[in-house]
């Protein structure tokens, strides 16, 4: 049974519990009769308010996991290509090695000869012919270049592997303060793969305080949001034009800060917007979307952390997507 119909299920269970009160009220049943069926129905609602709050987690969670499963294959791309880069690097390095040690031969003889007086112009020619086959300036041009290449593209991995561990970590009971705009920084990193082909990425972190926040269920929110906005940039394009654009905006809103995610993608109709929250309504193509994620991401933003979840958008325009959190502790 999924989320939609066990919500059903337990919108009916409370329905008939009511019913049956406001029969017993109309037919003159004892007070204490009515009591006791107001008691035994709010123990029914709490257990399963209960219940819808574990499924809700374990659909959180699910959704996490399936959106690691989907980004996967990017995110392996995204590593390969610095591994490629560094190996090319270390590979030259490798070479240029074994240049060096050749002539580090050399001069080694040549040392000694010196120390005993015995130098003699066979062998320094071939420490000549040594330098001119290692061709040492060249090597002293780009060995430096290729190490700072190799930990470029080292520090690039690092990035990746601390953004996906920092984004996929398990969520913990406890919230806790977290710093929004390197949560952003991290998801735009797990995602890059779904919006580098169609649209240039523009961040505008303003100075934010530490928030109060469950903050691997804001980055499940986050990416939901940056990869709808990708999937509707691609949807305008459709494979020609100039890449499109997505600007991420912080800002300190009051008690609240303050996410803005604008993408120049198709925009909403009317009729789409007012149903854009509802569960399982997606305008994707099969396989492409599921449509949980914004109806997800408004839990967790509005009945989770208190904050809002609001959108501007108009048709051929593009649309931007306001996420306000709470900066104190109204997370719940």
């Amino acid at each position: 049974m999924n989320l939609e119909e066990r919500l059903a299920a337990a919108q009916r269970t409370i329905a008939a519990l009511m019913r049956r009160v406001e029969q017993q009220a109309a037919s003159g049943e004892t007070a204490f009769s009515v009591l006791e069926q107001n008691i035994a129905l709010e123990h029914v609602i709490a257990e399963k308010t209960r219940e819808l709050e574990a499924r809700r987690r374990e659909l959180l969670q699910a959704q996490k996991l399936e959106s690691v499963g989907r980004l996967a294959s990017g995110i392996a791309h995204e590593i390969n290509t610095p591994v490629q880069f560094v190996n090319d690097n270390v590979q030259f390095l490798q070479l240029a090695f074994g240049d060096l040690v050749g002539l580090f031969e050399k001069h080694r003889q040549l040392r000694d000869a010196a120390a005993t007086g015995q130098v003699s112009p066979e062998l320094l020619r071939e420490v000549d012919e040594a330098e001119r086959a290692a061709d040492l300036g060249y090597l002293l041009e780009h060995v430096p270049k290729a190490v700072a290449r190799s930990v470029e593209g080292l520090e690039r991995v690092a990035t990746i592997v601390r953004s996906l561990k920092e984004f996929a970590h398990p969520e913990g009971k406890e919230r806790g303060e977290a710093d929004l705009n390197r949560a952003l920084a991290s998801t735009l990193t797990v995602a890059r793969n779904e919006y580098r082909y169609v649209a240039k990425v523009e961040t505008d972190y303003g100075e934010l305080p530490a928030v109060w926040c469950f903050l691997s269920e804001l980055n499940q929110v986050f990416l939901n949001v940056i990869v709808n906005a990708a999937h509707a940039i691609e949807e305008a394009r459709r494979g020609e034009g100039e890449l499109g654009l997505i600007r991420v905006v912080t800002r300190r809103d009051g008690d609240s800060v303050k996410i803005s995610v604008s993408d120049t993608g198709t925009g909403m109709s009317p009729a789409i917007q007012e149903r854009i929250f509802d569960p399982f309504f997606t305008t994707k193509e099969v396989g492409k979307g599921t449509g949980q994620g914004l109806a997800i991401a408004r839990t967790v933003v509005v009945d989770k952390h208190g904050g809002t979840l609001t959108f501007d958008s108009a048709v051929g325009r593009g649309t931007t997507f306001h996420i306000r959190i709470p900066i104190g502790s109204t997370a719940r």
